[in-house]
């Protein structure tokens, strides 16, 4: 299924796990009185996207701490109102205690569907298929991040039965869901984006990222109150970044100010900045993008 964006996806996904072909039910929409009218989530999972679930007129109900989360508290956070357990899978989650498997296992063994926010997880490639494969009901796949393919779209992997309840919940219908519509234009766009995808050589993909990161990390180096370092973006997992940590009090300048001094050259270099760092994301970056980047990085930071 073809979604007009992962927070659509999401949203829809949503609706028909609660009202599955119910036109009756459909049609209430986001009045949920009556109905089961609950997913569950793990208090580390839950982030800005929340409103995606919560605008369909569901109750988000946490389970675990903001650190770990057992087996036990899902099976105690599931009851008769439950439609869904939703797992966000990111860098910062996949690596926490209760899997997506695991989450899985326990979500079949009472009835209940899984749905997965993977929206920034292609790449790596293998997240096009490893997920679903788990055996969650629903993996919702941004179109226009990693795949590059139309930005209001997303790859919406689910069974034939769930598919036909987002047909549904979505546009032509007159449902909560009307507004998410997605055009044919996107979804042909979905489509040649995911050939063109799968067509890559990943590895050279990958190892290109590295060289950008290694360049950029050189072309700094020395540059004393500045600790430059290769890590992982925090969205999604082995793609390479360079963050430069900033020391104001030796550097001069904060990384907030470098990072306006970037942005606002000509042309503009937007970058990730939070606090004392900035970072440099070559996931994105077009050939021979890094060689102005270094060179406006130079730039910026040797003048007074």
């Amino acid at each position: 299924y073809i979604a007009g964006g992962s927070a659509a996806g999401l949203a829809i996904a949503t609706a028909a796990s609660i009202t599955g072909e119910d036109r009756g039910l459909i049609a209430r929409l986001p009045d949920t009185t009556g109905m089961k009218n609950e997913v569950v989530m793990q208090r580390s999972h839950r982030n800005s996207y929340d409103h995606a679930f919560r605008q369909v007129g569901v109750r988000i109900v946490e389970f675990g701490n903001a650190s770990r989360t057992f087996d036990w508290e899902l099976q105690a956070a599931i009851t008769s109102a439950t439609a869904a357990v939703v797992y966000v899978y990111a860098n910062r989650t996949m690596h926490e205690p209760l899997s997506l498997t695991e989450t899985v296992e326990i979500a079949r063994a009472h009835g209940l569907p899984v749905i997965v926010d993977a929206a920034a997880e292609v790449p790596p490639a293998r997240n096009l298929r490893a997920l679903y494969e788990t055996g969650a009901d629903v993996v919702v796949i941004s179109g226009g991040k990693g795949l590059r393919g139309p930005q209001n779209s997303a790859i919406v992997q689910t069974n034939p039965e769930m598919i036909e309840a987002l047909i549904l919940n979505a546009a032509p219908n007159h449902c909560h869901g009307r507004s998410m519509k997605t055009t044919k234009e996107d979804m042909v766009g979905l489509v040649r984006a995911v050939e063109l995808f799968l067509a890559l050589d990943h590895e050279v993909v990958a190892a290109g990222w590295e060289r950008d990161v290694a360049t950029v990390l050189a072309a700094v180096a020395g540059s004393k109150g500045i600790l430059a370092e290769r890590v992982e973006a925090r969205y999604s997992e082995g793609i390479p970044v360079a963050r430069l940590t900033v020391d104001a009090a030796v550097f001069g300048r904060s990384a907030t100010d470098i990072e306006s001094e970037l942005a606002s050259g000509d042309p503009s270099l937007r970058v990730m900045q939070s606090r004392d760092w900035l970072s440099i994301d070559p996931q994105f970056l077009e050939d021979g993008d890094v060689e102005w980047i270094v060179a406006r990085l130079r730039e910026v930071l040797s003048s007074p």
